[in-house]
C-alpha cells in the first residue's frame, strides 16, 4: 500500500485534488475534519481543551466554539503550542489507524493524507509520496475571501502566518497545479493518481 501526503497552503485547492483522487479510488484521510472529531464532548482533546482554555470557549450546548477557541490562540505562538499539543496526538493516531485498517483492505491501494501543514508538523516524514495544490497567491486571497467570508486583510494575515508555497514545492514530489480551469486540475490529478498507481504494482 502506498502511503501519500497531500498539502498546499490556504485556499491552493488541495480539497478538490482530494475529491478527485477519493473519486480515482484512493482513500482521503482529511487531517482537518479529524481535527475537528477530536474536539467533540467525550472526545480524546476535548477535556483538555477545556482545562486550558476555560469554559468561556463552550457554546451553550457544550461544544467549543472554534472561532473564540481561534482568536485565543491566533497570534499568540505559546497558546497555540499548546493546543497543537493537545489535538495533534489523538488527529495522528486516528489517521494511523484509518490507514492501518485500509492497508488489510486493501494492500494494493492508495491512502491519501490531507493535511494543511503536513510539513510544517514534519508529518511529511511518513509518507512515500507527497503531493502539493498550487495557485497564484492572488487566487489563494480571492478563494479564502469568498470561501471563509474574510477580508483581504485577514487572508493576508492567515498567508503571512504559513509556509510560503514556494517553499513548500521544494518537499514535492508532484505538484497539482489548480490555478487554470477546474477540467485542467481533474486532468493533472488523474496524471498523478496513475503515476502513483505504477508505483504501487
Amino acid at each position: 500500500m502506498l502511503r501519500v501526503g497531500l498539502t498546499g497552503g490556504l485556499a491552493s485547492g488541495k480539497s478538490f485534488v482530494g475529491r478527485e483522487l477519493e473519486r480515482l479510488g484512493c482513500l482521503v484521510i482529511r487531517a482537518d475534519e479529524i481535527g475537528h472529531q477530536v474536539q467533540q464532548p467525550g472526545a480524546e482533546a476535548y477535556q483538555g481543551i477545556v482545562d486550558e482554555f476555560g469554559r468561556e470557549i463552550l457554546k451553550a450546548d457544550g461544544t467549543i466554539d472554534r472561532r473564540k477557541l481561534a482568536s485565543l490562540v491566533f497570534g499568540n505562538p505559546e497558546r497555540l503550542a499548546k493546543l497543537n499539543a493537545l489535538v495533534h496526538p489523538p488527529v495522528r493516531t486516528r489517521i494511523e489507524n484509518a490507514i492501518r485498517d485500509f492497508a488489510e483492505r486493501e494492500p494494493g491501494g492508495i491512502a491519501v493524507t490531507e493535511a494543511a501543514i503536513l510539513i510544517e508538523a514534519g508529518t511529511y516524514r511518513r509518507y512515500d509520496r507527497i503531493v502539493v495544490a498550487v495557485c497564484t497567491e492572488e487566487q489563494q486571497i480571492q478563494r479564502a475571501m469568498e470561501r471563509d467570508q474574510l477580508t483581504r486583510e485577514e487572508v493576508l494575515d492567515r498567508l503571512n502566518r504559513q509556509m510560503p508555497l514556494q517553499e513548500k514545492l521544494k518537499y514535492a514530489d508532484y505538484v497539482i497545479d489548480t490555478s487554470g480551469t477546474k477540467e485542467r486540475t481533474i486532468e493533472q490529478t488523474r496524471s498523478v493518481y496513475e503515476a502513483l498507481r505504477s508505483l504501487n504494482l
